[in-house]
């Protein structure tokens, strides 16, 4: 275990100087599980429609840190009870919950590892790390799987007006240069209150709360689910799913040694033993690039020309519609790509595709954001606003995409 205390300090573009509370939290950033996510974007291939988005899971979780640290002083200061154990749990919770990221962050979820999301990965790494300092992380694990008895707690590490949402929309948007998302995180920190238990805004903050939730809504769309960023994302996910095919055929696909394990075998949850955290732990967007790279010269048309693709940024055209893709588009494009190239059914749907992408502002039934009024009722936001209408809010939009390539 690391006993060095020398560093106090991060410089930070979006908060100026970030401190490091104490020896555990310094301990933790320090561990080289913390340290991999220096080499995990934030963004995935968002870089790809907005070049100063390359920052990383890293930065992002100082941010979140430093972002708690400032709400548990604004709750102290309003008499909220919360221990310096609790204190230091809340700091462990945030710093924490995103370590379970592989590469590419949510572009690559549930490819390098089927059917497990990062969420589940983050809790194991912590677990371990608990293990590795002494139990020095039994509160702060509570608190992220939301078992903590203070509910506050639990809503300040993941609810939809947490330390995670306000630094990435303000980060996001430093870095992607979309004004839209700026965000008055400061004012927002300092509405925070709790009333029987309960993370609430105070009513003064109702503005500021409008703008989070519409700032949200179009990072969402004009940047998270940007067309093009979408079709770099299932170019990644297919490229990795024709080499692993190719792998399972008995081909020679050049990768490193832990990214070729998780080709090789299918790992679950269960399976995620210290030996197989410790094979993930190493595995970030380096491996990816390098295989990708590797792979724009292999023999199979698929693989090299899908790795072509990400590499020049040559993507897919993209269609995206209010309804689904008709049958006859998609078998047009299907049909001529297919017969250009001489390819399978199965090798052209790499290239041809469609798929649906969705997102909801603001889920009132679902950890609601609460309002403390002045004569001190409490109500969910969409209710205290004069501009936010709980139906648009709550209603999932979602989009049709028609994804292939853009000369034959």
């Amino acid at each position: 275990m690391i006993i060095s205390n020398k560093l106090k300090i991060f410089n930070d573009p979006i908060y100026g100087f970030i401190g490091i509370p104490s020896t555990l939290i310094f301990n933790i950033i320090a561990h080289p599980y913390f340290q991999r996510l220096r080499r995990i974007s934030q963004m995935g291939l968002s870089y790809l429609v907005f070049p100063g988005a390359q920052h990383t899971r890293f930065q992002h979780a100082l941010g979140s840190m430093h972002l708690m640290k400032q709400a548990v002083q604004v709750l102290r200061f309003k008499s909220v009870d919360i221990s310096k154990e609790e204190e230091e749990g809340l700091l462990c919770a945030i710093l924490l919950h995103d370590i379970g990221h592989g590469p590419f962050s949510h572009a690559m979820e549930h490819s390098i590892v089927e059917g497990v999301d990062h969420e589940a990965i983050s809790l194991v790494f912590m677990e371990e790390l608990n293990r590795n300092f002494n139990g020095s992380l039994t509160i702060a694990i509570s608190i992220f799987k939301r078992e903590h008895p203070k509910k506050f707690l639990n809503e300040l590490v993941s609810s939809q007006l947490d330390m995670d949402r306000l630094d990435y929309l303000k980060r996001d948007s430093f870095y992607t240069g979309v004004a839209e998302g700026n965000i008055n995180a400061e004012r927002l920190l300092t509405m925070l209150n709790v009333v029987d238990g309960c993370l609430v805004v105070e009513e003064k903050g109702i503005y500021s709360v409008e703008k989070f939730l519409m700032a949200r809504r179009f990072m969402y769309w004009q940047v998270y689910l940007h067309k093009t960023g979408i079709v770099a994302e299932q170019l990644l996910i297919k490229t990795l799913h024709r080499a692993k095919f190719l792998m399972s055929m008995g081909e020679l696909i050049p990768c490193s040694s832990v990214l070729g394990f998780f080709m090789k075998n299918k790992v679950s949850l269960e399976d995620f033993s210290e030996k197989v955290l410790h094979k993930f732990s190493q595995l970030d967007d380096v491996d990816i690039m390098f295989a990708i790279k590797e792979w724009q010269n292999h023999t199979d048309f698929v693989l090299s020309t899908l790795s072509k693709m990400i590499l020049n940024r040559d993507l897919l055209h993209i269609k995206m519609k209010k309804k689904p893709i008709a049958a006859t588009k998609l078998k047009k494009e299907f049909l001529a790509f297919k017969e250009k190239y001489k390819l399978t059914n199965e090798e052209t749907s790499y290239f041809v595709f469609t798929g649906e992408i969705m997102n909801t502002a603001y889920n009132q039934y679902k950890q609601q954001i609460l309002v403390l009024r002045e004569n001190g009722r409490v109500v969910d936001v969409s209710k205290s606003s004069d501009q936010l209408n709980s139906k648009t809010l709550s209603k999932t939009v979602v989009k049709y995409y028609l994804c292939y390539p853009k000369r034959y």
